[in-house]
């Protein structure tokens, strides 16, 4: 595979620098801004999130799996857009501090545009919606007949999954937003969204992405165009709900951390005070 790559390929196309270069320059910011600086505290988690999601992107977007991807293997498109949606943009919201984001994020400048783009109905609709009908064959294959449209295309989607992810981890705890229960329901329901685009790729039987079709066996002789379609369905629901699996997870264990810390404990609006005796009202008897 590598052998046939580099015979028709330059190394510039195989081995993406410019994405290095971006990537490495971001690294050094969040270690000069964030990890150095002493107006935040950078916990040691939160450095193993960053580099984790750079070191995945590093792999995805300067690798020959970029080349792959674009040019012979939809379902090696499929998994760049599924690790970089599911795995590595959540990654990088946790590996920042919250008073970071509070400070660049939710500000008086941003604050009213992020409650309309961040609403969580409309980012559940929005990103499954637009990755959904970016998925669709016609036009996938319209989007990838130019690439300033498929790059314009991406940005969008990688915004969408920023906002959507937001929801989930509510990353900063003054912006009002689901509770700990209407957030695993929404991810129960994001996790349905993509069933149908991927179940159609699985059980497709017919060659629908002719940019793919002239290539087809180049690099893996068994891989059809058919094969790779419904490989590439089975990576996207593969890697989607693993991610929204373990996301599911951690909010559980969130949540019954929060419950045990309240146990024991009485709220100060249900404590009264009369003669220098302590009186708890019951909450449901209360006047």
């Amino acid at each position: 595979m590598l052998s046939y790559l580099i015979e028709h390929h330059s190394l510039y196309a195989l081995f993406k620098l410019h994405w290095g270069m971006l990537l490495l320059l971001f690294s050094y910011f969040y270690h000069k801004k964030l990890i150095q600086s002493r107006l935040y505290s950078v916990t040691k988690n939160q450095k193993y999130y960053f580099f984790i999601a750079i070191f995945l992107l590093l792999i995805l977007k300067t690798t020959p799996l970029d080349l792959i991807a674009t040019h012979y293997l939809f379902s090696a498109h499929v998994l760049q857009l599924s690790l970089i949606y599911f795995v590595a943009i959540p990654l990088l919201i946790l590996s920042f501090p919250v008073n970071f984001l509070r400070k660049y994020i939710w500000n008086h400048r941003t604050k009213f545009v992020l409650k309309i783009l961040a609403h969580p109905w409309l980012t559940l609709i929005t990103f499954n919606g637009l990755l959904s009908i970016y998925l669709i064959p016609a036009i996938f294959n319209f989007i990838h007949m130019n690439m300033a449209l498929s790059f314009i295309a991406q940005c969008i989607l990688i915004i969408n999954a920023i906002l959507m992810w937001w929801v989930i981890i509510h990353p900063v705890p003054e912006i009002k937003g689901l509770n700990y229960l209407l957030r695993a329901f929404y991810i129960f329901l994001a996790s349905l969204a993509l069933f149908p685009i991927g179940f159609f790729y699985v059980i497709m039987q017919n060659a629908y992405l002719p940019i793919y079709i002239p290539v087809e066996t180049a690099l893996i002789p068994a891989l059809t165009s058919v094969y790779d379609q419904q490989l590439a369905g089975g990576i996207l629901k593969i890697i989607q709900l693993a991610s929204y699996s373990f996301a599911l997870l951690i909010l559980f264990f969130q949540w019954g951390n929060k419950e045990k810390k309240k146990e024991g404990l009485v709220e100060e609006k249900n404590i009264r005070y009369i003669r220098g005796v302590v009186i708890h009202l019951d909450q449901d008897n209360k006047q």
